[in-house]
């Protein structure tokens, strides 16, 4: 039941038909006693900046997730903002703070390497590809930095982007090994898609399959109910793999602790969870 005394978090992003985070938050707040709600907010990139200033004033509003298209335009929106977030060059994160201002946070690195950490995957020395520039590779490629990787290529069809993100990076972690330009996945044992590709039918894969190591990891952030067709070709080479989905029930204990909310565990969420079975709809956090 929302009633006026009812915490509001908006789901900030465009399109919101694949939305998956309220089908989580808010089946697991009511079992909690949390009296929150998680709305979603259908916001194009043109009205973002405005919209988020209106929001500001919104007296119930604690907070806010940040979904695609707005992450790394949230990070030059914010009073102040996370070194997660400053690295990644994105926020996924809000918090309204007293004075109506916001402070911007980044979980979608540590919600991926959770996952892989989940799956008994050692991450110091890993050597990892990653394709995607944008605000979620590159808050896992900060992430993977964080956890002790080794190695790291970035690709994007942007190479100003990966080029970019690669000097964000040795800025803070000089010692790591990182490399652009190339989206051949031979010889790296973890393989991560952090672009849109596998979210419409056609997409061609981010990867040649048959160039992965059938020991290797592969992740994509792509969040849809059943396997991507990337991740699917991954698996027909004999190689473990890691839904887009986990990542967002691994981020989510971290959402929960910014937010001032109780804790809860990723195995906790999935119980609460009211998510369908099946389906075609591309899906975002």
């Amino acid at each position: 039941m929302i009633s006026g005394r009812t915490i509001l978090i908006a789901h900030l992003g465009h399109p919101t038909e694949g939305f998956r985070a309220p089908m989580i938050y808010n089946p697991w707040f009511e079992k909690a006693g949390v009296d929150a709600v998680v709305v979603p907010m259908g916001v194009q990139a043109a009205d973002y900046p405005a919209a988020l200033a209106t929001l500001a004033r919104v007296t119930n509003l604690h907070g806010a997730l940040v979904t695609m298209p707005h992450k790394v335009s949230t990070l030059s929106l914010v009073a102040e903002a996370s070194p997660a977030a400053r690295i990644a060059g994105a926020c996924n994160a809000l918090l309204k703070r007293p004075d109506g201002s916001w402070f911007g946070d980044q979980f979608d690195g540590a919600g991926f390497v959770r996952g892989v950490q989940r799956r008994g995957r050692a991450l110091e020395g890993v050597r990892a590809i990653v394709a995607g520039a944008g605000g979620v590779g590159s808050a896992i490629a900060a992430a993977l930095a964080a956890a002790g990787a080794a190695q790291l290529m970035l690709f994007d069809s942007n190479a100003a982007a990966a080029t970019s993100l690669r000097e964000r990076l040795l800025a803070h972690y000089p010692a790591l090994r990182v490399e652009t330009g190339s989206n051949d996945p031979a010889g790296f044992e973890l393989v991560v898609n952090a672009t849109p590709l596998g979210m419409r039918d056609g997409d061609p894969l981010p990867f040649d399959p048959s160039r992965i190591a059938s020991s290797a990891l592969v992740g994509d952030v792509v969040m849809q109910s059943t396997m991507t067709p990337f991740l699917c070709a991954a698996r027909g080479r004999g190689c473990e793999t890691q839904p887009g989905i986990d990542m967002l029930f691994e981020m989510i204990p971290a959402y929960l602790e910014f937010f001032g909310f109780p804790s809860a565990t990723s195995d906790d969420l999935r119980a609460a969870a009211a998510l369908p079975e099946h389906g075609t709809r591309p899906i975002q956090a």
